[in-house]
């Protein structure tokens, strides 16, 4: 009898540690899972593609596997929308939307699988959270628009450059666009300044809408607009020529010629945004319970070169960094 008690107590020891091991394995298989990633993206530009790598950078050092599907739009909305398809149907883990439009098209083709948006500025207004505490459903992410950021920029234009009259080019089918240049004009019912609008839809009309301003503006403002952002050489060479500022909306703006942003790293707010999908690919949370986050540093950074162009002298007590 007590042999037989033995036998047993062996075959349930062994029983015991198999168990245990197939249970190590398990964690192990899930925790080498390589997921698969699709990323919209509206256009190719400096900007855009720092969020992408800032996103795939935040995934590599929580030590996430992943294979990227990465589209581009190239600034077309109907494509927008076949991408969104082409990777829902493709059965990807999480989808990375990179500008408003990107996130829009994709939510249009699922509730299910999670989108983590990013270069996106007003996204309850682009009907993609119900607010950026809660943002319900599926979908969650970075904006590019700092609260300061605008009111920084008119008051600089204003108090530094005696600006009054406000030139902006931009696409007015971009959602992200127009409600910059609404809070613009807003601002400034209060400032005794105006805007002048100049609208493009492709960015072969960037560089005419642009010499529409002449004699118009004293100022230009180009926003984070992907349309006109793709080709910002064609108004920076226009202003120049005419000794006009042009304030712009992020900082690669200001490397191509721009000569001054209150902005962030768009690398930032990309990483912040794979931090986001982490959590979400991990099982630790939800998109719906993840808050929209703003960019959390804000500075003014100016481009010696441009300002000398135009005529400007770059003040020590603006506390302005240098491009590079």
């Amino acid at each position: 009898m007590k042999n037989s008690w033995k036998g047993f107590s062996a075959l349930l020891l062994s029983s015991t540690l198999l168990f245990a091991a197939c249970g190590d394995s398990g964690e192990d298989a899930s925790a080498s899972k390589t997921y698969k990633i699709g990323v919209t993206q509206i256009v190719e530009h400096p900007s855009l593609n720092a969020a992408y790598d800032g996103f795939k950078k935040a995934l590599e050092d929580a030590g996430i596997e992943a294979e990227y599907d990465y589209q581009i739009a190239q600034g077309d909305n109907s494509n927008n929308t076949t991408i969104a398809s082409n990777l829902v149907s493709s059965n990807v883990d999480l989808i990375f939307a990179n500008s408003t439009g990107s996130a829009q098209a994709a939510l249009s083709a699922t509730q299910d699988i999670p989108i983590v948006f990013t270069s996106v500025t007003d996204a309850v207004g682009a009907e993609l959270v119900d607010s950026m505490e809660k943002p319900g459903g599926n979908v969650t992410g970075t904006i590019d628009a700092h609260p300061d950021a605008i009111s920084n920029t008119m008051k600089f234009l204003k108090e530094e450059l005696g600006a009054k009259k406000v030139g902006m080019v931009f696409n007015s089918g971009e959602q992200n666009s127009r409600s910059q240049v609404d809070s613009v004009k807003e601002l400034l019912q209060d400032m005794d300044m105006t805007v002048v609008e100049a609208s493009v839809a492709t960015t072969a009309d960037v560089k005419q809408a642009t010499e529409s301003l002449l004699g118009k503006v004293d100022s230009m403002y180009i926003i984070t607009d992907n349309t006109v952002v793709s080709a910002l050489e064609s108004v920076i060479s226009v202003a120049n020529d005419n000794k006009i500022p042009v304030m712009v909306g992020e900082f690669d703006s200001v490397k191509r010629g721009g000569l001054g942003a209150y902005g962030f790293e768009y690398f930032d707010i990309g990483y912040e945004a794979g931090q986001m999908a982490v959590k979400i690919l991990k099982g630790e949370s939800k998109p719906a319970d993840i808050p929209v986050q703003v960019p959390q540093k804000l500075k003014l950074i100016m481009n010696k070169e441009s300002a000398n162009t135009i005529g400007v002298e770059i003040k020590e007590e603006w506390k302005a960094e240098l491009s590079e």
